[in-house]
Order: structure tokens, then C-alpha cells, then sequence
């Protein structure tokens, strides 16, 4: 359904009006009512979830329809154990200290003045995302309970299943008092809204897209509001010589097949070449027995020639698939130079015993997360005890790393006296 763009620019309006008074009302609202409407929302996610999985069977109906590959598949199913997971991530996040009117700093001047630091929330947040439908459960959640208003708009491919989320969630709200309009979804998923939402300065006051490569350049190219960009998780795992094999073996299989559809997901692997001769054959086979594919470097392929030969544009592919690029290298300088060669900032992991050299790959990595000897699919909100997250943040500015309610606040400064007048 195509809606006229002055339609759209109204809507979004009256969204962002609507949305800024919800703001206000959550700022002010005693933590425990906000608390209570995500209980609310959970258990609704609950009550309703036999609808939302029969809604969302038709978005991966269609989406089967138009021959879309597993990987994405995966991101758009929604089950029983899902939605369930859901619910856990809100309450989750309902447990967690209010991180509103937090004392981030407090000093006194010398002429008595009595300065703080607090924390308050960033207002609307404008979150615009594709195909997994669990990322409005998460981002209304996290925005919530940081007493911020968020408009939704979920990929076409999802759109039945956003709607049942939303309804639940806001008929959570409603049972516990809260302005319904705190989360909001535009009425289609015409792309129109995306530029509508780009261009709304002043009244969105932080953009997030949680997307592909062509989402988040898209953002940042043409958004007149600030973006916290989610840029791709072309993540690494480096294999030092000093590696215990066992668990090398056991975190590189996780790291790369756990699920190979997400933004944590091992992209690249990097392995010593002390222990590559050894090493090496056993991950290729214990990935190959999960229905893993590679493209190698001539190194690599040296030691196991029925590796595919990797191209150069083979290291600066997200695959979100069971595809796992490898480089042979020297030693953990050339593993770093690969890494700021080929990487998106996202996530690196060593796997090493030498505790000096792990040491240095943590400083040196500029990545906003780096993970010694686990693997790199820890890198989410809720296995950071965030709850859940509305994305992982890759740039250096407000936040990095998963975004949680904390980093959804910003801060204002209270300045108290006792009669000073400025010389």
C-alpha cells in the first residue's frame, strides 16, 4: 500500500508530538510503573503468543515465497521458544537498576557551588530495522525503561509479525498506565517513512538503524538527525600459538555456527602459523561436519588443499552464512594488521594461553569489543547482563558495543548554591 508523502510527513508529525509528550511523561514517571508496564508487556507477549507466531508463519510464508536465503530466514523466524525469550529479555530489563537521575558527578568549586552531573533520557529514538521482529520487543523495551518514546519501522518482510509485537507491547503498557504512544509503528511499510524519519530534525532526536550495509550507509548518507550507526559484524577470531587446541576447537565452531545469521557471528578466521600444520585440519573438520564452507588464503589452502582459494573481497564479507573466511598469519601483529585491514569494529576475539599477548590484543584491537578465549558471539545485550540491546553500536562517538539502557541516556547538569553572584 502506497501512502501520499504529504500523508506520511503528517503522520510522522503528529507521531513525533505525541511520542516527545510520552518522553516527558516517562521522565517523570517513579521507576516502578515503568517497570510494571514491561512486566505488563511480557506477560501480553506471553498471553498472545500463539497469534504472533501464526503472523509472523505468513511473513516467512512470503519470504519463502520470494526465494530469500536461510541465513535471513533464521532472523525473521519466530517460535514458541523465541517469543518466549522475548518476555525473559523484558523482565530482564524491568530488574535492572533506573538508570534515570543517576549522580554521574558531583564536585564543589571553590566558591562553594555544589555541581552534578545526572543522568536523563536522549527523548524519541527512531529506530528503523530489518527483518527480525524481535528487535521491536528489545529496542520498545530498552527505550522504556530509559524513559525514552521510540517509533518503530521494522523491514516490509516483517511486518505482520511487528504489528502482533507491537500489540502486545502496547497493551502491556496501556495495563499499566503508560501512554500507549511511547511506541509507535508507522501504519505500512512504505520506504517513504525511512526518509520521512531521516529527515525529521528536531524532532527525532537519535536515529539507530540495525540492518544490512545498504540500511546503515543509507542513514548516514541522508539523516538530518544524529545516528548511532549498527555497521556490520565482520568479526575475527585469532588462533595464537600458544592456544590450547581443545578449546580453540570448541569456541571456533561456536563462534562461527552457533548462528551463522547474526552480527556476532566469527566471519573471519586467523591462526598462527606455528600451529596451522597441526591445528588447522581439525577446525576445517569439525566445521565441515556442521556444513560449513571456505574460502582460504594460499597458506591456508597449502595445508588443506581442498580449501576454496578466497579472493581479496572474500576478507571484507559479512557472510551471515556457513561460509568461514581463513588467513594463515605470523604472529599477532599480523593478525591486528589484518584486522584493521578487513574489519567493521565490531567484535575480535584471541584464543591464547600467553597472557602477554593477550594483553596486547585487547589494547591494541580498536574494535568495540574484544573477547580473550571465549567466543564471539558473546557480544550481545543480554549476555552483557544488559537484558537485551537495541544494537551494537560500531562508531566512536555516545556509545559502543551493545546498547543497552544506560547508554540511551545522556546527562544535564544541576549547579546548587547558597546566594553566589559571579564576579
Amino acid at each position: 500500500m502506497h501512502i501520499d508523502q504529504s500523508a506520511i510527513t503528517k503522520w510522522l508529525h503528529h507521531a513525533a508530538i505525541a511520542a516527545r509528550a510520552a518522553s516527558d511523561g516517562l521522565a517523570q514517571m517513579p521507576a516502578a510503573q515503568r517497570d510494571q508496564g514491561l512486566r505488563e508487556a511480557a506477560a501480553q507477549l506471553r498471553a498472545q503468543s500463539e497469534t504472533i507466531i501464526a503472523l509472523n508463519a505468513l511473513d516467512v510464508d512470503a519470504f519463502d515465497a520470494a526465494g530469500g536465503s536461510a541465513a535471513f530466514r533464521d532472523r525473521l523466524l519466530l517460535n514458541a521458544a523465541r517469543v518466549e525469550a522475548m518476555a525473559v529479555g523484558l523482565e530482564e530489563i524491568a530488574a535492572l537498576p533506573d538508570p534515570l537521575d543517576r549522580v554521574l558527578a558531583e564536585w564543589t568549586r571553590p566558591n562553594g557551588l555544589v555541581i552534578r552531573r545526572v543522568a536523563q533520557p536522549l527523548g524519541v529514538i527512531g529506530m528503523i530495522y530489518e527483518s527480525r521482529p524481535n528487535v521491536g520487543a528489545d529496542a520498545a523495551g530498552i527505550c522504556l525503561k530509559s524513559g525514552n518514546a521510540v517509533i518503530l519501522r521494522g523491514g516490509s518482510d516483517s511486518l505482520n509479525s511487528a504489528r502482533a509485537i507491537h500489540a502486545a507491547f502496547t497493551e502491556g503498557l496501556k495495563r499499566a498506565g503508560i501512554d500507549a504512544a511511547c511506541v509507535q509503528i508507522p501504519p505500512s511499510p512504505d520506504r517513504a517513512f525511512v526518509a520521512a524519519m531521516l529527515a525529521a530534525a528536531g524532532e527525532i532526536d537519535l536515529i539507530i538503524p540495525r540492518g544490512g550495509r545498504t540500511l546503515v550507509e543509507r542513514v548516514q548518507a541522508e539523516a538530518r538527525v544524529p545516528v548511532l550507526a549498527h555497521a556490520e559484524g565482520l568479526c575475527h577470531t585469532y588462533v595464537h600459538a600458544s592456544a590450547n587446541h581443545d578449546m580453540a576447537r570448541r569456541i571456533v565452531a561456536n563462534a562461527k555456527m552457533r548462528r551463522t545469521g547474526i552480527c556476532g557471528a566469527t566471519e573471519t578466521l586467523l591462526i598462527d602459523a606455528q600451529i596451522a600444520d597441526a591445528l588447522l585440519p581439525l577446525l576445517v573438520a569439525d566445521l565441515a561436519t556442521l556444513g560449513c564452507e571456505f574460502r582460504a588464503d594460499a597458506r591456508a589452502c597449502a595445508i588443506v588443499p581442498a580449501l576454496a582459494t578466497a579472493t581479496e573481497s572474500d576478507f571484507d564479507t559479512e557472510w551471515l552464512a556457513a561460509t568461514l573466511s581463513i588467513a594463515v598469519v605470523d604472529d599477532v601483529g599480523d593478525a591486528l594488521d589484518h584486522i584493521a585491514r578487513h574489519g567493521s569494529s565490531h567484535t575480535e576475539a584471541i584464543i591464547a594461553e600467553d597472557e602477554l599477548t593477550a594483553a596486547h590484543f585487547l589494547n591494541r584491537v580498536s574494535s568495540a569489543v574484544v573477547i580473550w578465549n571465549a567466543s564471539t558471539q558473546f557480544c550481545d545485550g543480554g549476555e552483557f547482563g544488559f537484558g537485551a540491546e537495541i544494537g551494537i553500536a560500531t562508531g566512536r562517538v555516545h556509545a559502543r558495543g551493545p546498547v543497552g539502557v544506560e547508554q540511551l541516556t545522556t546527562y544535564r547538569y544541576q549547579v546548587i548554591g547558597t546566594g553566589q553572584v559571579r564576579p
